[in-house]
C-alpha cells in the first residue's frame, strides 16, 4: 500500500480530510443536495470514482458499482466519492442523479483536477480504494468490482490474495456441484422454463458448459453448428449435456437465443455466470468447456474443434485430439491447389476479363490467396502496395498468380474493388470462399496465404512479409526468409550500433531489428527492418534519419518507406479487420 504524501491546501496531507476538503469546504454532497461532513467518512473504506457522462464504458460500469454499493453500504464501512470529470455542471447533475453515493462539489474544480493529477488518472472508468489515513488500499477497483463485486470487499492485498487462493483450491477440487450449485441454486434451467436438479446431471460421460454472449454474431454463428453436433450425439445415444451460461445482460435477447437451444441453461442474470467465466479463466467467446463424468476439466474450450471437425471431435479426450491431429496431418501432406479451389463444378476462378480460368491451368505455379474486402480500411490502404508487388514478382517469375478472396456485401462493391486489381478473383458469393476461411482460419482481414508449386501452405503470413520486404518476399518460403535476414544482417556490417541524436539527447538509440512496421520520429514516415530505438521511451528513426548522408546508401533497402493505414472498420485496429 502506498500512502500518500504530497502538497495539498498548502500543506502535506496525511488523512483523507486534507485529500478531499479544500480551503472553503469540508464537506462532500448527495444527488439531493444534502452535504456530508468529510470526518464522517472516518473508520471506512474510501473508493474515489473517477468517472464522466460523456464516456461510454462509465456509463456501462456503473449500474454495477450502484448494485456493489448496495450491498456494501448498509452492512460495511465502505462510502464511494465521486470526482466527476464532466464538462458542464447540467451533465454532471445528471449523471449524478444515478449515484446513491457522495461526491465532490462541481463547482470545486481545483480539488477535482487535483485528485485527478494526484492518482495520475489517465482513463476512465477509475476507481481507487484508500482507507481514511489516505493510504492507497488498491488501484484497480474497477477491475476489481467487474470481477468479484462485493465479494471482495475489503479490497486489500490480504483480501485479494485470500480470493486468488480460493480461486485455486476450487480449481483443484472442482465438482460439476461446486461448478453449477449455488447457495441459493441447485439447480438449471431448460427452456420451457423447468428446473432442472443438477443432481440429474451428476454421472453423465461429458458435460458442456457454454459461455455464450446472444448479441455476439460469433455466438450466433457458432450456435446452429453445436446444435448439429448436440442432436446428433443425442440420435447415437451418447451420454452428453450442454448447460449455457448466458454472459447476455439483455433478458429478451437472452430468452430469444435460448429457445433455439435444445439444452439446458443457468438462469438469466445468474451471479454465478460471472464467478464461472473467471473459474474457468474465459478468454474468447464463445467457448466450450468439457468436463468429464468427475467433474474435472477435460479441455478448455472446444468450440473451434466443433468448427473444424463437427461431431467427430467427440468425446473431446486428449486421445481423440491426438487423433485429430494425424488427420489433420495426413489431410495437409495431401494438400493439393485442387483441394482447396475445386469444389464439384466450381472448378475455376475468374480473369481480369471475366473469363473462366481453370484451377488446373494453375497448379505447378507459386500462388497467394488475398482475404479482403473494400468496406476495410486496412485493406483498402494495403491493395496499392500489393499491386505493387504482384507486378514486380510477375516480371521475375510468370509461374506466379494471386487470387482474391473476396468479403464484400454486394456485387457492386466487389466488381468495384476488384477493377483495381490486376490478378484473378473468386467470383462474388461463391460458396468456395467459406470453406477456404475456415481451411486458413480467417479470423481478420486483410490475409494474405501463400500456397507453394505443390499446392501445401507456406505460410499465412504472407501480408506481414509483403509489407516488411516488398516483392523481395517471394516465395516466401523459410529457406528465402532466412537468406533476406543473413543479408540484412550484413547491411549493418559498418553501422554503429548505438548513435545520439539531437531529438533525444535523453538516451543513445539503439541499432535494433524490428519485426513490424513503425513510425519514424523524425520524419513521420514509416520505417522496418532495421530502427535506430529507444527501447525506454518508445523512440523510433529510420537508419537513413539517424545517420550521416555517407551511410544511408547503405540503408535504402531496409528504410524503405510504405503508406500509413487507415484506422477504421469492421472492428479494425488499424492494421487488421476482425469479425465483431
Amino acid at each position: 500500500m502506498a500512502e500518500i504524501a504530497t502538497e495539498v491546501n498548502g500543506g502535506v496531507a496525511q488523512d483523507l480530510h486534507s485529500l478531499l476538503s479544500s480551503p472553503a469546504r469540508n464537506f462532500l454532497v448527495r444527488n439531493d443536495g444534502e452535504q456530508v461532513k468529510i470526518d464522517s467518512l472516518k473508520g471506512k473504506t474510501i473508493a474515489l470514482y473517477f468517472s464522466a457522462a460523456w464516456c461510454g464504458p462509465c456509463q456501462q460500469f456503473t449500474p454495477t458499482l450502484v448494485e456493489v454499493y448496495k450491498e456494501l453500504c448498509s452492512s460495511a464501512g465502505f462510502e464511494i466519492v465521486f470526482v466527476s470529470g464532466d464538462k458542464d455542471e447540467e451533465s454532471f447533475s445528471g449523471y449524478f442523479t444515478k449515484m446513491p453515493w457522495l461526491a465532490v462539489p462541481f463547482t470545486d474544480s481545483e480539488t477535482r483536477d487535483r485528485l485527478n493529477e494526484f492518482f495520475k488518472v489517465r482513463g476512465i472508468p477509475n476507481l481507487v480504494m484508500v482507507d481514511d489515513q489516505a493510504k492507497v488500499v488498491n488501484g484497480n477497483g474497477v477491475g476489481i468490482i467487474r470481477s468479484y463485486g462485493a465479494d471482495a470487499y475489503p479490497f486489500t492485498e490480504e483480501k485479494m490474495k485470500e480470493i486468488k487462493e480460493e480461486e485455486d483450491r476450487a480449481r483443484r477440487e472442482q465438482t460439476l456441484r461446486s461448478v453449477l450449485v449455488s447457495p441459493s441454486r441447485d439447480f438449471v434451467i431448460s427452456r420451457d422454463g423447468k428446473q432442472v436438479p443438477v443432481s440429474e446431471l451428476e454421472g453423465k460421460k461429458t458435460i458442456g458448459l457454454l459461455f455464450s454472449v446472444a448479441s455476439y454474431r460469433k455466438c450466433t454463428e457458432f450456435t446452429p453448428k453445436l446444435v448439429e453436433v448436440y442432436n446428433k450425439l443425442k440420435e447415437n445415444g451418447e451420454d452428453f449435456e450442454i448447460v449455457m451460461i448466458s454472459l447476455e445482460d439483455d433478458e429478451e435477447a437472452f430468452n430469444q437465443d435460448f429457445e433455439t437451444m435444445p439444452w439446458l441453461a443457468l438462469p438469466f442474470n445468474d451471479k454465478g455466470s460471472s464467478k464461472l467465466a473467471r473459474h474457468f479463466m474465459l478468454s474468447a467467446l464463445p467457448t466450450l468447456v468439457i468436463l468429464g463424468p468427475d467433474g474435472k476439466t477435460r479441455h478448455s474450450n472446444v468450440a473451434e474443434a466443433i468448427d473444424d471437425y463437427g461431431v467427430l471431435a467427440y468425446p473431446f479426450t486428449p486421445e481423440k485430439f491426438e487423433e485429430l491431429k494425424e488427420i489433420e496431418k495426413a489431410k495437409t501432406e495431401a494438400q493439393t491447389l485442387e483441394s482447396h479451389l475445386v469444389s464439384g463444378d466450381l472448378n475455376y476462378v475468374l480473369g481480369k476479363d471475366g473469363a473462366k480460368v481453370l484451377v488446373s491451368d494453375l497448379v505447378g505455379k507459386n500462388i497467394l490467396l488475398y482475404f479482403s474486402a473494400h468496406w476495410c480500411p486496412p485493406c483498402r490502404a494495403f491493395t496499392p502496395k500489393l499491386v505493387e508487388v504482384y507486378k514486380q514478382i510477375k516480371e521475375r517469375d510468370e509461374a506466379f498468380e494471386l487470387i482474391f478472396i473476396s468479403s464484400d456485401r454486394d456485387q457492386e462493391s466487389f466488381d468495384g474493388y476488384y477493377s483495381q486489381m490486376p490478378w484473378l478473383a473468386l467470383p462474388f458469393g461463391d460458396p468456395r470462399k467459406s470453406s477456404l476461411a475456415r481451411a486458413f482460419k480467417v479470423g481478420g482481414i486483410p490475409m494474405l496465404v501463400a500456397l507453394g508449386p505443390t499446392g501445401k501452405t507456406i505460410t499465412k503470413e504472407a501480408r506481414d512479409l509483403v509489407r516488411a520486404h516488398g516483392a523481395d518476399a517471394y516465395p516466401f518460403t523459410e529457406e528465402h526468409l532466412k537468406e533476406i535476414e543473413a543479408k540484412y544482417v550484413a547491411m549493418t556490417k559498418e553501422w554503429p550500433k548505438k548513435v545520439k541524436d539531437a531529438l533525444h539527447e535523453k538516451h543513445e538509440l539503439e541499432l535494433t531489428r524490428v519485426q513490424h512496421v513503425y513510425t519514424c520520429d523524425k520524419c513521420n514516415e514509416e520505417g522496418k527492418i532495421w530502427s535506430y530505438r529507444c527501447h525506454e521511451c518508445d523512440f523510433d528513426l529510420h537508419a537513413k534519419c539517424a545517420l550521416k548522408e555517407e551511410t544511408k546508401s547503405n540503408s535504402d533497402a531496409a528504410v524503405e518507406e510504405g503508406g500509413s493505414e487507415s484506422k477504421d472498420g469492421w472492428v479494425c485496429d488499424g492494421n487488421v479487420c476482425t469479425k465483431a
